[in-house]
């Protein structure tokens, strides 16, 4: 459960400068999402855009952003770029996107530690099972592999991690969370140097939905 000083809510146009602020933080290497491209998301899909506040100072200090896929338009591996349609969500299917995926979540390093990403991933999984949606599906950044990618391969590596035997910064606590990995994708963000360009497909399947028949990974 949050503390009582946070609470889940929906995105609202009035958060956005200050999501474009908690985003230069989070990502210092990246250029951060922009008011304009906020409203697109809110726009397409407002029921999918989650941030979590800080009650006392109302302002947003973790979000996560998701949109509905057909995923058998898609490869496993496709990049982010692919699956947001370049970051915009217009790619978003609400009529035959069965599967939800998670492009993105980050949480402020000064409100970390206290379950906030973990109360926003299950705020999305209420998403999954009120519509009836068969699963969630992200790409997990592997920022722990890069260090050791000269010795260990990239199959070696997601193993140890989900086998509890090596700890990843970003997979580990996506595998606390309740994901299950898919299979390790390269390319899957432009910047990413600590991950070496990896990636690793993550799922949650809603055990009360069976999945569509054409909805399989490819």
């Amino acid at each position: 459960m949050l503390p009582d000083t946070y609470r889940i809510r929906p995105m609202a146009p009035a958060d956005y400068a200050a999501i474009t602020a908690l985003c230069r933080v989070a990502y210092p290497d990246d250029v951060p999402y922009t008011s304009a491209e906020l409203d697109e998301h809110h726009s397409v899909y407002p029921q999918g855009q989650f941030v979590v506040e800080h009650v006392p100072t109302a302002l947003p200090v973790g979000v996560h952003f998701t949109l509905l896929l057909r995923m058998a338009d898609y490869r496993a591996d496709d990049s982010w770029d692919v699956l947001t349609a370049g970051g915009s969500f217009a790619d978003h299917d609400p009529v035959n996107g069965h599967t939800l995926y998670g492009a993105d979540i980050f949480v402020s390093p000064e409100h970390q530690r206290h379950g906030l990403a973990h109360a926003l991933t299950d705020a999305a999984r209420g998403l999954v099972m009120r519509d009836r949606l068969w699963r969630m599906v992200g790409g997990s950044r592997l920022p722990g592999y890069a260090a050791v990618a000269g010795t260990v391969p990239i199959e070696d590596y997601v193993r140890d991690v989900v086998a509890g035997t090596r700890v990843d910064p970003v997979l580990s606590t996506h595998l606390r969370d309740g994901w299950r990995v898919v299979r390790p994708i390269h390319g899957y963000l432009q910047h990413d140097p600590a991950s070496g360009g990896w990636a690793a497909l993550i799922q949650w399947v809603n055990p009360a939905c069976p999945p569509p028949p054409e909805c399989v990974l490819r």
